[in-house]
Formats: C-alpha cells, sequence, structure tokens
C-alpha cells in the first residue's frame, strides 16, 4: 500500500456560520407555513421551481463562494454547506440551480472566458440560469473516457455532434457543459483528447427528450446535439482539458450533504411520528440511523473543509459517495421498522407520499454521479490497491 491516510478534518466554524444557518432556517420555516413551496424527498433531483430559486437568488444564498464582482458573495464552502445542509433537510425545491451552483459555476469561474464570468455568473447567482451536465452518455455511463460525442474544429469554432444522457434538469436550463472528444484517444491515454464545452441550449442542433422515472417525475433526459455549431470562447479552459476539469469536478458533486440527506425529509417525519412508542428493536434502528447520519456528516464536513483550504479531495469524496448513497438506500429499507411504505393513496397523507417517493428513488441513488463500483475503484486506486 502507498501509506494514504484518509484525511476527513474536522472545521472550525465561526459565529458567522451559526447565524446564517439560522436565517436559512427561519426563511424555510416560513415558506412552509405560508405554503411557498411543498417538501419532496430527493428535492436536489425532483424538486424543481424556478421561481424558489429566484428567492433564493434574491436572498443572496447562490454563488455565496463566488467573488463580489461576479455576484457571489466572497464567504466560505462551509457557509455554502450550511445552507445547503438547510435546504436538503426540508426538501425544498433546489434543481433547478443546484448544478449550476454546485459545480458549474465554479467551473465558469476557474476555466471559462471572462465574457463568461461577468455575464452568466451573476444570472446564476440571482437563480436565473441554470447549467446542465452533458457527461454521461448511453454506451459511456461512469466510464467517461469512453465517451463518444465528437467536437470538430470548423471555421471559426466547433461543431458538436452526439448524445448525452440523463443530463437532469436539461429542459430547465440555458446551458450545458458538455463533455466531447476533440482528439483521437492514445493507446493508453484514454483521457486525453477530451474537451469540455459551454453550449446555449438554444443553439440549432439542439433537441432535448425527457426520461420519466418510475415516481412520475421527468428530470432525467437524453439530450442530442446534431453538428451543433459553437464559437470559440465556448470552450472551457484549454482544449484537451476536459478530464482534468471533471474530475475536480466530481469533488464538488460528490462530497457534499445531498449524498446522504436525499430522503432525510421522510426519516425524520416517520422517526418523530413513531418517537413516542419505539420498541426496543426500533430503538435500537434509530440509534444505528442517527448514528450513521453524524459520521456521513462529520466526513462531508471535512471535505468541505479540504475544498475550503484548496485542496482537491478527490479520494475523500468518492469514498463519502459511497457510504452515503449505500445510506440512502438501506435508510428507506429501514424505515420499514417505524411503518409500512405504501403506494401514494391520494388520502393527503404527505408522510406516506415521502416514502413512497424515496422507495421509487431509491435505485438511483448509487448510479447517479459515477456508480458504487466505479467509486470503489477509485478509492481503491487512491490509497495503493491497484
Amino acid at each position: 500500500m502507498s501509506g494514504f491516510r484518509f484525511n476527513f478534518p474536522a472545521p472550525e466554524l465561526d459565529q458567522s456560520i451559526y447565524d446564517l444557518r439560522s436565517e436559512v432556517r427561519a426563511f424555510l420555516q416560513d415558506e412552509i407555513r405560508e405554503g411557498g413551496f411543498t417538501p419532496v424527498t430527493d428535492c436536489w433531483c425532483a424538486g424543481v421551481d424556478p421561481g424558489f430559486s429566484r428567492k433564493l437568488g434574491k436572498k443572496g444564498w447562490l454563488g455565496v463562494t463566488w467573488p463580489k464582482q461576479y455576484g457571489g458573495r466572497e464567504m466560505s464552502a462551509l457557509h455554502r454547506y450550511v445552507i445547503t445542509e438547510e435546504l436538503l433537510a426540508v426538501g425544498a425545491p433546489v434543481h433547478a440551480h443546484w448544478i449550476a451552483d454546485r459545480q458549474s459555476g465554479p467551473l465558469i469561474l476557474a476555466s471559462g472566458t471572462e465574457d463568461m464570468k461577468r455575464n452568466i455568473l451573476p444570472r446564476i447567482a440571482a437563480g436565473e440560469c441554470f447549467v446542465a451536465l452533458g457527461l454521461s452518455e448511453p454506451e459511456a455511463g461512469s466510464d467517461l473516457a469512453s465517451v463518444k460525442t465528437r467536437a470538430r474544429k470548423v471555421d471559426g469554432g466547433w461543431e458538436i455532434t452526439g448524445t448525452k444522457l440523463w443530463s437532469s434538469g436539461a429542459q430547465h436550463c440555458q446551458y450545458m457543459a458538455v463533455l466531447a472528444r476533440t482528439s483521437d484517444p492514445v493507446e493508453g491515454k484514454r483521457h486525453e483528447g477530451l474537451t469540455q464545452f459551454l453550449v446555449p441550449l438554444d443553439s440549432r442542433g439542439v433537441s432535448i427528450s425527457g426520461i420519466r422515472d418510475m415516481s412520475g417525475v421527468m428530470h432525467f433526459n437524453e439530450s442530442h446535439f446534431d453538428h451543433v455549431f459553437v464559437s470559440d470562447d465556448s470552450v472551457l479552459g484549454n482544449v484537451g482539458e476536459g478530464w482534468k476539469q471533471v474530475t475536480g469536478e466530481l469533488a464538488l458533486e460528490r462530497s457534499g450533504p445531498e449524498r446522504f440527506l436525499s430522503t432525510f425529509i421522510a426519516v425524520e417525519r416517520a422517526l418523530v411520528q413513531a418517537a413516542s412508542d419505539l420498541t426496543e428493536r426500533q430503538a435500537a434502528v434509530l440509534g444505528g440511523i442517527i448514528a450513521r447520519v453524524r459520521a456521513l456528516r462529520a466526513m462531508s464536513l471535512g471535505v468541505a473543509a479540504l475544498l475550503e483550504s484548496g485542496k482537491s479531495p478527490d479520494i475523500e469524496a468518492a469514498l463519502v459517495k459511497d457510504l452515503g448513497t449505500r445510506f440512502e438506500q438501506d435508510v428507506v429499507e429501514r424505515l420499514r421498522e417505524f411503518r409500512p411504505i405504501l403506494w401514494k393513496s391520494g388520502s393527503g397523507d404527505g408522510l406516506d407520499d415521502l416514502l413512497t417517493d424515496s422507495l421509487l428513488r431509491q435505485p438511483s441513488f448509487t448510479l447517479r454521479g459515477g456508480t458504487n463500483e466505479v467509486l470503489k475503484g477509485i478509492v481503491a486506486r487512491g490509497i495503493g490497491l491497484r
């Protein structure tokens, strides 16, 4: 083994972070009380409400870590963490802005042109511009090095042809960050020759087809690019830097609290309802759930602290996602100890609806953002076992 040691430092939280948490929590309680939104499980994938995203933008709670000149507030990754944690805990409809705030905005900030930064980032921070991910493909999945979407150099720009799968929320977005092959791979170096482009989704040749999941929500998509022209300044960073960018983005994508809080609103309500009359076995199951949430949260906060210090914790992020998504799948089964999970009855029982949706979305938890098999390979390679 290489002697690698996992690093999940306990961050120091100053008073401003606690004050921000209280402010966000009070806002969300008011929104729920006034009927501003109906809580849903898996809200960062299934809860879409552009109007709610704009409310968060007006509060200054999107793009909070970005420079003020681009619409941000120059706050820390830990400030952003508590905002996202509070939103997830109540099942708020955050999907419209989620990807743009979480990783596409930081990608533009790090690799975009000055024009992108000045014209797109402030709109993302205002909750008025959304970005989808164009990574996975029908025959590539988690093996992004095998993507077949091609970008061919033409006069004044590039011509993109190919198909992207999943691309959650693309039907609501103005842009997609598309990973495409710009040169043929060299044997043994499949990760070279990949480039990311920021593609306007109103471009000629773009078509988006919705994919409805088992719960009835159409947030997945198949996105087609048929000889789509983009200008040279649509390239993110330098040509050929796509793989390096993607691996950096995945640390942001894989380590956040969404990887273990997707069903938290259902878990919390079911446990509160059962708390007054727990059997010994139920108490043991409840203790196990709470212990796992606390451990995962500590690990996720540790990754946030590493990101704040400028590190790239790819291996730690992969481990958080693996453990977190397996917990999310398992906890739905554990809830059967407290309440049967029934099909939606239409009776207005919000908890039945939350539990049903949790069960139906359960299979996707260990797939999106990289399958758990791929994540285990990343961890094994990082600690010197492969």
